[in-house]
């Protein structure tokens, strides 16, 4: 097999079988794009009978479109600060302390993103009825950060394992103090794991359905709002056009998320 300076070149084979693969996950994200333009208000019909933008509009007059994607905005930011505080603390923990029971610690910590989110969503229905509080947004943010914290914490640990410890050390024998030292040398470290993290966990907060669902109570976010709509279809491009946002919202975050951190050998996409 060919090869250069970067290793062993692919195979057709191969090639053709990742470009398949990827072709199978977002052809139907591209069909959804397609159907946003669609004149036809009821139906898919194919080929499209015409096209035009008049959903988009129609999309933002509605005002239970807007108001679900203030709730979704609101929660994912909300779920964001809250992970970049407790994920970075758990993270600086585990990487500058020795204890008993700091990797069953950190399992612990990555578990809720690996559990089924249904799981996830029964046991958080459970202890907010056992607890008797009412559904409201913090119900949501709770439920959002149980995942977001994984993101922030496995990006931020990364990034800590490949800081050295010396740079601390050598700041504090210059006389840095703590607070010194966190501002001029622990967070510029960290600062592009921090901004990823926050990103992702943004991401998979604002498209998150199935937590969601236990935890909103009569609220809607905006993909509780899709799924509602799809069930009971009305003015279907409009449901199209919602989607098309949330995939840019997802996917833009996601990307630059995979840009800061494409030279770590860790980060939380490998988990995902």
């Amino acid at each position: 097999m060919p090869s250069d300076r970067h290793g062993p070149r692919a195979g057709w084979g191969l090639k053709a079988a990742t470009a398949g693969g990827v072709l199978f996950l977002h052809l139907p994200l591209l069909i959804i794009v397609l159907y946003a333009f669609s004149i036809e208000e009821r139906s898919f019909a194919f080929p499209i009978p015409g096209f035009t933008t008049q959903w988009f509009g129609v999309a933002w007059e509605r005002e239970d479109v807007r108001r679900a994607l203030w709730l979704s905005v609101k929660v994912g930011a909300i779920s964001m600060l809250v992970a970049l505080v407790l994920g970075t603390l758990a993270a600086a923990a585990v990487w500058r302390s020795r204890f008993f029971g700091r990797e069953a610690i950190s399992l612990l910590l990555i578990l809720p993103i690996a559990l089924p989110g249904i799981i996830t969503g029964i046991s958080l229905r459970s202890a907010i009825g056992l607890l008797d509080i009412p559904f409201s947004t913090w119900t949501l943010v709770i439920g959002h950060a149980t995942f977001c914290i994984v993101v922030v914490y496995n990006n931020v640990l990364a990034r800590f394992r490949r800081t050295s410890r010396a740079l601390i050390e050598a700041s504090m024998d210059l006389g840095a103090d703590g607070f010194q030292t966190l501002r001029h040398v622990i967070l510029p470290s960290i600062a592009t794991a921090l901004l990823a993290g926050g990103m992702l966990a943004f991401a998979l907060s604002f498209d998150e359905v199935i937590v969601t669902t236990f935890t909103a109570g009569q609220q809607a976010t905006l993909p509780i709002w899709m799924l509602s709509e799809l069930i009971r279809p009305r003015q279907r491009p409009v449901t199209n056009v919602v989607a098309v946002f949330v995939i840019c919202v997802t996917f833009i975050p996601i990307i630059a998320a995979f840009w800061l951190t494409r030279d770590a050998q860790d980060t939380a996409g490998a988990l995902k």
